[in-house]
């Protein structure tokens, strides 16, 4: 699935704001997604001066269903956000790619003109993820000599049952199959969470994190930083960790994402909006593509869904890029990308990822997407390009150009 933007009139990101990125169990923990993606939500809005009367669709990614109001999440995020009641809204969820899939279902409903404006973010509270029991066994009674049995909502959701396989045994078929060693997965850990350092030390993230501010153990507490990174850790350290999901396997707790919580809003606007309301762009969404690949070596679907976007963009090879993000599931699944793809290491992931930064599942997608238009304000590059892998066997991308 693919779109052909180049052509088309221009759709810009006008607004790109985030949360801070909660440790699990961390600061964020008892804010619901909801109640995350309002704030991402009200910051977009503030900074790209909408109005938030004018928004006619919003679309939110969510993937465990954490609090009660899960099922009215992207409905609750406009109208706590003050948005019209007649302005429909949609919750999505395409796993990991949902933060993309909400940029893509918006620009599709601009292109379409059924809107001139939409919100499009993604949240995750993984800290609240349930532990459920099933509703025949609860309500109709459970069999002699048997109990009720809970399962971890979080761990079914990366889990694919179809496939047979935790998420993690995708990234270790994908070591097998290209050859990737222990010691470059640990290595490329290492590179998340220093780049992160540096980057945060030199304010990149300034421009897309909104500081929110929670109840501490000492009164009021500002979260304005990424809780998961470590950049003081070293590959000394790591390399005692013991591999999780094989015996001498690759993949390790410090080189898998990080399991956290925040949110993350794109603010679309149609080329027509920028003009009536004399809104700023930050980037222009040029193509995007979805694509899907075997489910047991899922880590590998941006490769087709980079290559898609880039075609349809008009790009004739990666190399042309001069930013690339992909999401960081897991040092070996991010390796194998880069192998087949002969990724510019010099221009690729160049400020940490999911490794470093966590992955909150329904909100990394719009984490890259606001960082890269934000970054468009900070450097002279023209395209960027962002992507993620898919439970089940998917990939997403987007390709951004400067506005």
């Amino acid at each position: 699935m693919a779109a052909l933007l180049k052509t088309s009139p221009s759709i810009y990101i006008v607004g790109a704001k985030r949360t801070a990125f909660g440790s699990f169990g961390g600061s964020l923990a008892k804010l619901s997604a909801t109640e995350l993606g309002v704030h991402s939500t009200k910051a977009a809005l503030a900074q790209a001066a909408v109005d938030p009367s004018s928004v006619g669709a919003v679309y939110f990614g969510n993937v465990v269903a954490s609090s009660p109001d899960a099922p009215y999440l992207a409905r609750h995020v406009a109208l706590k956000c003050d948005l019209p009641v007649e302005t429909p809204a949609l919750t999505i969820n395409r796993l990991c790619g949902s933060g993309f899939e909400t940029v893509i279902q918006g620009a599709k409903a601009i292109l379409l003109g059924e809107t001139e404006l939409a919100v499009c973010g993604g949240t995750e509270n993984m800290s609240g993820a349930p532990f459920q029991i099933d509703g025949n066994a609860v309500r109709w009674g459970v069999n002699l000599g048997t109990e009720l049995k809970m399962r971890d909502a979080l761990w079914d959701g990366l889990t694919d049952m179809h496939a047979g396989c935790p998420m993690g045994i995708t990234a270790e078929n994908l070591a097998e199959k290209y050859g990737i060693t222990r010691q470059e997965c640990d290595e490329f850990a290492i590179r998340s969470q220093q780049t992160w350092g540096k980057a945060k030390e030199a304010g990149v993230f300034d421009a897309e994190i909104a500081p929110i501010e929670v109840k501490g153990r000492k009164g009021p507490q500002i979260v304005d930083t990424d809780e998961h990174p470590r950049p003081e850790t070293t590959l000394d350290k790591i390399t005692k960790l013991r591999p999780v999901f094989k015996k001498d396997g690759a993949v390790t707790a410090a080189s898998a994402s990080g399991i956290c919580d925040g949110a993350g809003t794109i603010i679309l606007a149609s080329e027509q909006a920028v003009k009536e309301q004399n809104l700023t762009p930050l980037a222009r969404l040029s193509s995007y593509h979805v694509a899907g690949c075997d489910p047991t070596m899922m880590g590998i679907g941006p490769v087709p869904a980079i290559l898609g976007a880039l075609e349809h963009a008009g790009i004739s090879s990666v190399q042309d890029a001069d930013r690339v993000e992909i999401n960081e599931a897991f040092a070996a699944q991010f390796l194998a990308c880069a192998k087949e793809l002969e990724l510019d290491m010099s221009k690729t992931n160049l400020h940490g990822g999911a490794i470093s930064l966590g992955h909150p599942l329904g909100a990394s997608g719009s984490r890259i997407v606001a960082h890269l238009a934000n970054e468009f304000q900070r450097t002279d590059a023209k395209i960027h390009v962002g992507s993620a892998c898919i439970g089940g066997g998917q990939g997403i991308a987007v390709v951004l150009e400067a506005p």
